[in-house]
């Protein structure tokens, strides 16, 4: 089976970049367990406190271990957005 060229496949074994947010505000303390990702807060449209957490991970096992430790500090994700699709990484 092909795809076309325009047609974008994600590897479940390699490496994407991610942005997931989250509500509420994460501690610096925790950036260690977010595989490097780059902490930004704000607040949403309703100025909930919001934290953004941007980077690449290595594959979708790091992915799920970033996404466990978000959940081992009681925040609710909010979205995952893999931003390779739309930048061609």
């Amino acid at each position: 089976m092909s795809t076309s060229p325009d047609v974008f496949v994600l590897k479940f074994d390699g490496p994407a970049k991610y942005r997931i947010t989250v509500q509420g505000l994460i501690s610096e303390r925790f950036s260690e367990s977010f595989a490097g990702m780059i902490m930004t807060t704000g607040l949403d449209a309703n100025t909930t406190p919001i934290t953004i957490l941007t980077g690449r991970v290595q594959d979708q096992a790091e992915l799920a271990g970033v996404l466990n430790s978000l959940y081992e500090t009681h925040v609710p994700i909010i979205s995952v957005e893999n931003l390779s699709k739309s930048r061609g990484e």
